[in-house]
């Protein structure tokens, strides 16, 4: 039985990755931290069988350890603090998850391994936020890399060290540059998720506007279950390599408007969206879209779930989730 060790495994990505490698016949081992998260129940739930292990990307000696007890034939390093407003509030923290976090998994997988270093296969979840003021449309794995927040700066560090221990140890290691993927699991801090669960509440009638900062950014946005499928296959190859994961086609904040409300009946959303200048990103990044081609030719993959599916799709989760929520914890503005 081949074995896989996923950091971030609580995470929209490592959810649905947990659940396809349960699927396939993995014992699948994952990081979780803290003593009380409270998503121990909810891993637990989504993926058959996996096996928790606390430990914090963090904390290098927790990950020789867990490392050990998983002797993973695959590593998936999902971890980071992923929400890009917020590494300008706490860039010295998402440095050290998103970046120096990769050092940590990749030197613990080094002391584990040694000389048998060939017998594990590493993913590095890096990310288009690499590319911010970008150099080329539509984004390649040569794309100059010029980010523009701390959440990208840590990335393109974690992005070169897993090519520095491929090059250098010979290590099976493979980045997933991944543009933006969404699904029902998307924290409510990000954009797709605050449009689709906005959308729902208002159409209940729980809530009475959304405020949200420039409406203009576009990005390729694909679904979470079509990218985690990516990831798998890079593991496959014989040779490891980088590999922009994307749809290829771009959608502004707009266009996203229109389909959650169009979804729950309401054709005009001006009404009740207010754009906050205090919303907009200190450094906004420019036209975002991937072109997928070398996944395509090489991996065999591409994206089966289009932009208006996958924004009905979650419109419909959130409008599940807020029939379900008790009156009493529901506000009425956001």
């Amino acid at each position: 039985m081949p074995s896989a060790l996923i950091t971030g495994i609580t995470g929209q990505d490592g959810l649905y990755l947990g659940e396809l490698l349960a699927a396939k016949g993995y014992e699948v081992f994952g990081l979780i931290r803290g003593q009380d998260n409270p998503k121990y129940d909810l891993v637990r739930e989504i993926i058959p069988g996996v096996r928790l292990l606390k430990s914090d990307v963090t904390d290098p000696a927790s990950l020789i350890r867990c490392v050990e007890r998983a002797a993973p034939s695959e590593v998936y390093n999902l971890a980071a603090i992923s929400f890009v407003p917020y590494s300008w509030e706490n860039p010295a923290l998402t440095s050290d998850v998103t970046g120096k976090g990769v050092l940590n998994v990749l030197e613990a997988l080094r002391f584990w391994a040694g000389e048998d270093l060939h017998r594990v296969r590493f993913y590095q979840a890096s990310s288009s936020e690499m590319f911010g003021r970008v150099q080329q449309v539509p984004q390649t794995e040569s794309t100059l890399l010029w980010p523009r927040s701390p959440y990208g700066v840590a990335k393109v560090y974690g992005h070169y060290l897993t090519i520095n221990y491929r090059e250098s140890y010979g290590l099976h290691a493979s980045s997933g540059i991944l543009f933006n993927h969404e699904s029902p699991r998307r924290g409510p801090e990000f954009v797709t998720r605050k449009v689709t669960r906005a959308a729902a509440r208002i159409a209940l009638g729980l809530q009475k506007s959304l405020a949200l900062g420039n409406l203009e950014a576009e990005r390729d946005w694909g679904f979470a279950g079509d990218f985690v499928k990516a990831m798998w296959m890079m593991l496959q190859q014989d040779e490891p390599q980088d590999y922009v994961i994307a749809t290829g086609r771009s959608h502004s904040v707009r266009q996203l408007l229109d389909v959650a409300f169009a979804e729950v009946g309401i054709d005009d959303w001006s009404p009740y969206v207010e754009q906050r200048p205090e919303l907009v990103r200190l450094a906004e990044v420019d036209h975002l879209v991937g072109d997928p081609s070398k996944a395509r030719a090489n991996l065999g993959w591409e994206p089966e779930v289009g932009f208006e599916e996958l924004i009905a799709m979650m419109v419909k989760a959130d409008l599940e989730r807020e029939r379900q929520t008790p009156v009493g914890s529901q506000l009425g503005v956001f």
